[in-house]
């Protein structure tokens, strides 16, 4: 698949704060490529240097083959925060003007109203309209142009669950049109559910970065325990295919290399130890994340 998108090294930071630190990760076209991390991991710094709002201390990007940022904006939407919309105009009226503002044709207003599910509603007033039905006009505002990119910054923030359930809807029906779409989230579920690749940041720094099913995989566990536990820790540890991920009641721990349960019984009971608990647990997602960004 081609990239749509490449990082190179991006420094950024803010006197004594470094809010990106040696990032790099290329975005494949025609994905919905999530950035992910926790308030304050440098996502929206990132989106505004790719941009062209923010400048980068070091490092590069180039989009779609063009070295010149403001060339590539051309054929880039973006909702890094929710336009100033006015609140006695009607959706169409607010549109023109954003048009007007991007120095865009109207032509293409009333598809985006249908995008975004608000043709019905576009002679109302935005002051009518739910949180919600807000958000996917500010959506519609990053389609004029009909752009091939588009880059959104928490998309789904303050809403609803049936807000959210809108927008990740129409995020999911705008990437099988064929736009290629960059959103910065603090949410797993929302990544998880809409993304088809991600990368996470904490602290500026690039923690992770792949396919949704390889980054946030939900590995199977196994929790082992005995009667003398100070001992199956030291036994479980000496073995390279056991990796101990806690030590809560039982150990917590992954097996590698097709490992099996059969094969951690047999371990230790020719080190020694009888166990007297052995039973797999699938690995929520949340625990994964919670792990990169701990």
């Amino acid at each position: 698949m081609n990239q749509i998108l490449n990082i190179n090294s991006l420094q950024k930071s803010y006197t004594i704060v470094r809010a990106l630190n040696d990032v790099s990760f290329s975005v494949p076209k025609g994905s919905v490529f999530g950035v992910l991390g926790p308030n304050g991991s440098g996502k929206t710094t990132l989106l505004g240097i790719l941009l062209n709002v923010l400048k980068a201390d070091q490092g590069s990007f180039e989009w779609n083959g063009y070295a010149d940022a403001e060339e590539a904006r051309k054929n880039i939407g973006s909702l890094l925060e929710t336009p100033n919309f006015y609140h006695y105009l009607n959706a169409v009226d607010n549109l023109h003007i954003v048009a007007e503002i991007k120095g865009k044709g109207k032509e293409n207003i009333d598809d985006a109203l249908k995008k975004v599910q608000l043709f019905e509603r576009r002679h109302s007033k935005f002051s009518t309209f739910s949180l919600g039905m807000k958000q996917r006009l500010a959506i519609a505002s990053s389609l004029i142009g009909n752009p091939e990119i588009l880059v959104l910054d928490e998309p789904t923030n303050g809403l609803d669950p049936e807000g959210i359930a809108e927008i990740r809807e129409l995020i999911i029906r705008l990437n099988r049109e064929g736009k290629t779409i960059i959103m910065a989230s603090h949410l797993l579920d929302e990544v998880e559910k809409v993304c088809t690749d991600v990368a996470i940041l904490k602290k500026g720094k690039l923690l992770s970065v792949g396919h949704v099913s390889e980054v946030l995989s939900d590995e199977e566990l196994v929790e082992i325990g005995c009667d003398n536990m100070p001992l199956l820790e030291t036994i479980l540890r000496s073995n390279n295919n056991v990796q101990i991920k806690a030590n809560e009641k039982w150990i917590l721990a992954s097996l590698k290399n097709d490992m099996g349960i059969a094969d951690v019984n047999k371990y230790c009971f020719d080190n020694g130890l009888t166990l007297t608990h052995l039973q797999k647990r699938k690995r929520s997602l949340e625990s994964k994340f919670i792990e990169l960004t701990q």
